[in-house]
């Protein structure tokens, strides 16, 4: 099982202070968690030392993105990846296409990670890895290069998909927030609001996906606020 801690997620989950960022209360939203048998990603979060704590505390393990902002290791990680005479893994690269797009992935594991991570304090730190981006659109080709710390020995082809299936959730997640709850439409903005309403949003959508009728999300939502009688059963699955 995957968890994805993201930045926008800790601040809409958990109250903070204003003159705070994501990571003054993402320990304590990880504290909420069960993350036994769990692997933890993250995006845009720094020290990482204050995140892999807790996930560790909790019996889970983590696969934290390093950042520009993180200097040395964000340096030394990929040119140590990519010198010949270290020891590492590289699975053969996986190719997706999809609307027009295609993405090509390289992923690249090592174990032997005492130089390059060698002022790191992490705990559990087991591995380091990163995946090469390739993708083609309209002609056009980019590339980019994201590197992680591992506290569990993945293979490259699983260290792959444990960095890219959390994204397809959360895009997922995004396009019905926006498109069948309209989130990017909502005015609310003062107080605790836009938690409070939040909230409920994925609470809707919760109950909907539970319910095993036919119909889009968007078909249930409109059925909800026409049939008293269908929205007492939605009711009554909370």
């Amino acid at each position: 099982m995957q968890r994805r801690l993201a930045a926008g997620a800790v601040e809409r989950a958990a109250q903070i202070d204003a003159k705070a960022n994501e990571i003054a209360a993402a320990p304590n939203l990880l504290a909420m968690l069960r993350l036994k048998g769990t692997t933890v990603t993250t995006d845009a979060l720094d020290r990482q030392r204050a995140i892999a704590e807790p996930i560790k505390d909790q019996g889970g393990d983590y696969a934290l993105a390093l950042r520009g902002n993180q200097e040395a290791l964000h340096d030394d990680v990929p040119l140590f990846l990519d010198d010949p005479a270290n020891e590492k893994i590289t699975a053969k690269p996986v190719v997706e296409a999809d609307h027009g797009r295609v993405e090509t992935r390289t992923a690249t594991v090592s174990t032997d990670i005492a130089r390059p991570i060698e002022d790191h304090e992490g705990p559990g730190l087991a591995a380091v890895g990163k995946v090469e981006r390739i993708r083609e659109i309209a002609g056009r080709t980019t590339s980019e290069t994201a590197c992680h710390l591992l506290s569990a020995p993945l293979t490259p082809e699983r260290f792959n998909e444990v960095v890219r299936s959390p994204r397809g959730v959360e895009n997922r997640l995004r396009w019905r927030l926006d498109v069948v709850m309209n989130e990017d439409q909502d005015l609310t903005r003062l107080g605790n609001g836009p938690c409070t309403i939040a909230i409920f949003r994925h609470m809707a959508l919760n109950v909907m996906q539970k319910d095993g009728g036919k119909g889009s999300a968007r078909g249930k939502l409109k059925r909800a606020g026409w049939d008293e009688a269908y929205l007492a059963r939605l009711l009554s699955l909370f």
